[in-house]
């Protein structure tokens, strides 16, 4: 198949009414700034703000798009909600996102994570207008065999853990909907999309390695890791974010075979230990000497994962941006320029929004040459 260039972003989201659920998360957060920076009409389907601080409020995202809160798992809300926003795009987020938690409460991580996006799946089917969902899952849907090679989109799947076993899930129902219930005309098209454990300034969930990084410093509390030697993808949030509405926007030009399974991940070079990222990002932020200790989790976390992304670089020409050293002083400027208050959040995440973009031009100009 033909390399595909990359797309105008701007020219593919301006004046569109796009959906994020969970944007009052991180991940949601970021790319509906970035929508709303693209000219989007940006609505927001959610709970609350999980944490405080939080991205969302930071930047005070509410007043730059419509914000409802809605739970997903109550599926006539979400219709009622998606009746009367009338998306043409929905970039699907709303998630429990976190493994620890998911062994804490299976049950709700069940019921969000499938439910909630068999929920939104289904009243897709009544609503018109609805031209692409982009359905986000995880690097974690693989049954992960702890092995050195990359998986592929068409690896197996599966999950030991409820969080990763729930992913897995969305992604079959999803495989339903994309091949059966939604080849009738007029349906929407859907992909799920895969990624790896991504950083970024303004998280502060738990059980996240940077977010409990920043809490040490900032608290002035020595830094714990459970499994320092655990290889990882890292990768900006931005690197994600771009995947998302890459395929967001093939979907809705009605490019053939998008409605698929996507991995972005980042080149090899970012695979690197817990143990790496937290010294790379202390020295980012100029302390590279803070107090470390080891108090290990007796849950079951997978010590190696890693993905194959060569699908997406083939076939839509989009490629990781950022190299770990890049990656991780991004995210280490944000968060001490936010503690510092010496800018404001919404500044800080278009500023390197922008930087981004322009990296992405530049990709943009020599792939055409």
């Amino acid at each position: 198949m033909r390399k595909a260039a990359l797309l105008d972003l701007s020219d593919a989201y301006k004046g569109r009414r796009v959906l994020v659920t969970g944007h009052t998360g991180f991940k949601g957060s970021w790319i509906s700034a970035w929508l709303h920076k693209l000219g989007a009409d940006v609505y927001g389907v959610s709970l609350d703000p999980p944490t405080n601080p939080n991205l969302f409020d930071a930047c005070d995202l509410k007043s730059k798009m419509t914000s409802l809160i809605v739970d997903t798992r109550h599926a006539q809300e979400l219709h009622a909600a998606i009746s009367k926003i009338r998306p043409e795009i929905i970039l699907h987020l709303a998630a429990q996102p976190l493994v620890r938690r998911s062994y804490a409460d299976p049950l709700e991580t069940f019921d969000t994570n499938v439910m909630g996006s068999a929920n939104l799946m289904q009243v897709c089917m009544t609503v018109d207008g609805i031209k692409a969902i982009v359905c986000v899952t995880t690097d974690k849907v693989y049954l992960n065999n702890e092995w050195e090679w990359p998986y592929r989109e068409n690896d197996r799947l599966g999950g030991v853990d409820p969080y990763s076993a729930s992913k897995a899930c969305v992604e079959l129902i999803a495989y339903v909907y994309q091949h059966n219930l939604y080849k009738a005309a007029g349906r929407p098209r859907m992909a799920t999309v895969r990624g790896g454990n991504v950083v970024g300034g303004g998280n502060w969930s738990a059980d996240r390695i940077v977010p409990d990084i920043v809490r040490a410093i900032v608290s002035g509390q020595p830094i714990e890791l459970r499994n320092p030697t655990a290889v990882r993808p890292w990768q900006h949030v931005l690197e994600l974010c771009e995947g998302y509405l890459e395929i967001g926007a093939r979907l809705a030009a009605g490019e053939a075979e998008i409605d698929d399974s996507w991995n972005f991940g980042p080149r090899a070079a970012n695979e690197v230990t817990v143990e790496t990222l937290l010294h790379t990002t202390l020295d980012a932020w100029g302390k590279p000497n803070w107090p470390v200790k080891v108090n290990p989790s007796p849950l079951h976390e997978a010590e190696l994962l890693r993905l194959d992304i060569s699908k997406a670089l083939n076939r839509l020409s989009w490629q990781p941006r950022l190299n770990i050293d890049q990656t991780l002083r991004w995210t280490a400027e944000w968060y001490r320029a936010f503690y510092e208050q010496s800018r404001h959040p919404w500044d800080l995440v278009t500023d390197q929004i922008d930087a981004f973009a322009e990296l992405r031009a530049l990709a943009e100009t020599q792939t055409v040459k």
